[in-house]
């Protein structure tokens, strides 16, 4: 029961993430370092403290008490996924929501998946999962297994990216994804899948605190909720200077009071994107609580954010008007990714 509820906690997630950005495509009259950074104040600095002091009453306790080496090192892992976060948002406006997640979590499932367990293996640690249990034992391989289909599926969803790109003329693209750029979306999103991954790290090193939450009696289903909170103070700062930078070269400071845009309705999209946002790791947590931080939880997480933004990529007609092959691959892509996560969720009941 344990694994179902953890493949369900992560779907949650992944259903969040995959569909946060969608209440960005209804900002008006606003850049996107503007928006981004509304959204980001409620995604990193609003948002998380307030669901930790839902869940874990005395967070705060938690954290002053923590040694500063632990503090250090998880902020600076959410100060590399903060740059990973904003390279993402770039990849999505330059590739649309389709071909930018694939990228962007490919590289970000890859990284985020194999490399705790690659260090596990040097570092040995007690219930963590080491590379070399991936390989040696038959649940890990069917959990490698798992990971090497939904990279298959992720290449598979690229491909139909780059069809689509050959197919479609240049106001068909406008259409479809206003700012398109092939080659400066595929820059940012790989930059973005690599350094994202150093969530899962940021995690990892901040498991102290979450271990100190649950050795308190709190609720072991929200433990991380406390260790998020630190991680994601690297992450704002990192996409804080970004934004202020951009609105000072841009002129845009005036966004945010500009009359004549609807500012009340672009300030609660951005609001609801990123609180939506945040909701990817507060369920993130949970499956993790049920399924651990390894391999089978990152790969599962990444796989359900592809999934669902590839669906709204379909619904938001991104790839309205493109060849039948184009389209049956980005479906073929999409199955890959489902088969994907059947073979990891099966891997987990195996162990």
């Amino acid at each position: 029961m344990g694994v179902v509820l953890g493949v369900i906690f992560h779907f949650i997630g992944g259903f969040a993430s995959g569909s946060f950005y969608v209440p960005y495509k209804k900002v008006r009259r606003w850049s996107w370092e503007s928006y981004w950074i509304v959204g980001g104040l409620f995604s990193w600095l609003i948002v998380p403290p307030l669901a930790a002091w839902l869940t874990l009453p005395g967070f705060g306790q938690i954290i002053s008490s923590t040694p500063s080496n632990v503090i250090f090192y998880t902020i600076l892992f959410g100060v590399l996924w903060g740059i990973g976060g904003l390279t993402y948002g770039l990849g999505v406006r330059y590739l649309g929501m389709s071909l930018g997640n694939s990228v962007v979590l490919g590289f970000c499932s890859a990284f985020g998946a194999l490399v705790p367990s690659i260090y596990y293996n040097f570092f040995p640690a007690p219930d963590k999962t080491t590379l070399s249990q991936l390989l040696t034992e038959t649940w890990g391989q069917v959990v490698l297994l798992g990971v090497v289909i939904c990279l298959i599926g992720i290449y598979v969803c690229g491909r139909a990216g780059v069809l689509k790109e050959r197919e479609m003329n240049e106001e068909q693209k406008k259409q479809s994804i206003s700012e398109f750029n092939l080659g400066k979306g595929l820059f940012v999103a790989i930059t973005s899948g690599i350094l994202s991954s150093c969530f899962n790290f940021g995690i990892e090193a901040g498991k102290p605190m979450a271990e100190q939450a649950v050795a308190l009696g709190l609720n072991p289903l929200y433990q991380n909720n406390v260790t998020y909170v630190v991680l994601l103070w690297g992450g704002l700062t990192t996409n804080l200077l970004w934004c202020l930078f951009l609105n000072t070269r841009n002129k845009t400071f005036g966004d945010y009071t500009n009359e004549r845009a609807p500012l009340t309705s672009n300030y609660l999209f951005s609001a609801l994107a990123g609180t939506t946002w945040f909701l990817q790791f507060f369920f993130y947590g949970m499956g993790e609580s049920k399924l651990g931080n390894g391999a089978s939880s990152w790969i599962l997480h990444m796989a359900f954010i592809i999934l669902i933004a590839n669906t709204w990529g379909i619904i938001l007609k991104e790839w309205h008007g493109v060849s039948s092959k184009t389209r049956n691959t980005i479906i073929a892509g999409i199955s890959l990714i489902i088969l994907s996560v059947m073979v990891v969720g099966y891997g987990n009941a195996i162990k």
